[in-house]
């Protein structure tokens, strides 16, 4: 093999994480350098007294890409964590109506025939669509498009058409549903990635898609437990992780990544740097100007970046008897979305609530409860005062005040024993999130695949971008697709070959995450 080559990994977040152990399963001499105390990012722990939290992600979708990655690391991941399923996937709140979606297709077609009497039909003729769809698009999702040979092949062809690239999500789903809480049930997704349904790709139906094929996947201890594992395995391949370590800058050669400076003077030299810091803050603070040609400081702040949220994280003292996830819509959704894309805060908001002690009882104090209540807000780029006390204690009122409305969360103010709130300027600030915006680039067609950020970063070589900000987009399962990519880019211009079958790209397989179930993962 040569001398072993030195890789850089700039943030500890899924990507990185999942790029360091997937090159350090390789023989690479590989250093993750981590801002913050702790691994994981915004799919980090956070820990209040005796509550833990998932910082950002809640749940996991299509657990075989996680099997997958880890296998092509030399690793089982059922020896690091354990999944329970999620069901039913959760609930959703039209005012008074509770309709709780489940991936049994039967069980969903009875309730929808009892709920939504007549729409069934477009359930069936959804999925099967969109089974069609998911099974084109996907192998697109792992190719990095930085080559014309990307571009001209046949599955490219046979997959645009299901691209519905001139459609918005909430355009296709209208071609399924006439009930309009309907379309809400299987729109509300594009929220994963910060866009409104009436704006974001028809691409994007696939999101709902997945979730009823695949269903929905609680670990153990939470989301964060799979950044934990994979910073495990780097350990074990010899890797280093080095938290509390900021990085000041990239250090270039002729146009190439040569290392890091870090902000306590010291250098790392680097054969490769890998970025998974947040795109927008690592090209506006990792890099001098000259360095940069298509991504200059001027020209990103111009780019489309998702919406915000406000979260707040409560350690409750007693029992609360809720689903794993409940969506609480705004009594006028479609108003609630259009003031937050135009940046402005909704008096009519729409709540998301998380309860992971509805399957996990290793997250809070026996008889007690830990709760995370999510609202979307715009970015920073609204200029909403996020630094006003005013001002966060009348969201924080907002969203207590919608919870106390369900007869399961009546009197739970007074019953918080713990409580943390990260807000847009907390997400900019504290946790080096470009203008607060949670879920990264926007997903606008302009946007996804080719005219996405590169893998193989454009202005520096040796440079490798994971994460949400590249393709192919945000979300944990793409996120760490793109580890994927850039390490198989990395390993091809170094002239190697991945050593194990698995890092080759399979089709996908709805039935695969049965496999859980038939290897008793659970």
């Amino acid at each position: 093999m040569g001398q072993i080559k030195q890789i850089a990994v700039i943030g500890a977040g899924p990507g990185g994480l999942a790029a360091a152990m997937l090159l350090s399963s390789q023989g690479y001499k590989v250093k993750v350098l981590e801002k913050q105390a702790y691994v994981g990012g915004r799919t980090s722990r956070l820990s209040i007294g005796e509550y833990h939290f998932d910082r950002g992600p809640t749940f996991l979708m299509m657990p075989q890409l996680i099997e997958q990655l880890f296998k092509s690391a030399g690793r089982s991941i059922h020896d690091y964590i354990q999944l329970i399923e999620i069901d039913p996937l959760y609930r959703l709140q039209f005012g008074d109506v509770k309709f709780e979606p489940t991936r049994n297709k039967e069980l969903m077609a009875q309730q929808m025939k009892t709920m939504f009497p007549g729409e069934a039909d477009g359930y069936f003729r959804f999925m099967e669509e969109e089974r069609i769809k998911f099974e084109r698009v996907m192998p697109l999702l792992r190719r990095p498009f930085t080559r014309l040979s990307d571009y001209i092949k046949a599955d490219l062809a046979k997959a645009l058409p299901k691209l519905h690239l001139t459609d918005t999500v909430y355009g296709r789903l209208s071609r399924y549903f006439k009930d309009e809480r309907l379309r809400y049930a299987f729109a509300f997704q594009s929220k994963y990635l910060g866009m409104s349904p009436w704006e974001c790709p028809g691409t994007f139906t696939m999101l709902s898609y997945i979730e009823h094929a695949y269903g929905l996947w609680h670990p153990v201890g939470g989301v964060n437990r799979i950044c934990e594992a994979m910073a495990e395995v780097i350990r074990e391949w010899g890797g280093e992780i080095s938290l509390s370590t900021s990085v000041k800058s990239v250090i270039t050669k002729h146009g190439r990544a040569a290392g890091v400076l870090l902000e306590n003077g010291d250098k790392l030299e680097a054969d490769h740097v890998v970025i998974n810091a947040d795109f927008g803050t690592a090209v506006t603070q990792l890099f001098q100007p000259e360095d940069l040609h298509k991504y200059r400081p001027e020209k990103v702040q111009k780019l489309k970046f998702s919406c915000s949220t406000y979260m707040l994280y409560l350690g409750v003292n007693r029992k609360i008897q809720m689903p794993h996830h409940t969506v609480m819509f705004a009594d006028d959704y479609a108003g609630n979305v259009s003031d937050m894309m135009q940046g402005r805060l909704s008096e009519d908001a729409s709540i998301y609530l998380h309860h992971p002690g509805a399957v996990d009882s290793t997250l809070a104090p026996e008889g007690k409860s830990a709760l995370y209540a999510l609202m979307p807000v715009p970015n920073l780029d609204s200029g909403i005062p996020w630094n006003e006390e005013g001002q966060r204690m009348a969201v924080r009122e907002q969203v207590l005040n919608r919870l106390e409305r369900e007869p399961e969360l009546r009197g739970l103010s007074g019953d918080i024993e713990e409580e943390s709130v990260i807000t847009p300027l907390d997400w900019q600030q504290s946790i080096h999130v470009y203008k607060g915006a949670a879920f990264n680039l926007a997903h606008s067609v302009d946007q996804m695949m080719a005219f996405r950020p590169h893998n193989r970063f454009q202005d520096v070589g040796n440079c490798w971008l994971v994460g949400g900000g590249t393709h192919p987009g945000s979300g944990l399962p793409t996120i760490l697709e793109s580890a994927q990519i850039s390490s198989r880019l990395l390993m091809e211009q170094d002239g190697r070959v991945f050593n194990n079958a698995t890092m080759t790209a399979r089709a996908a397989d709805p039935n695969m995450a049965e496999s859980w179930i038939r290897e008793g993962a659970l």
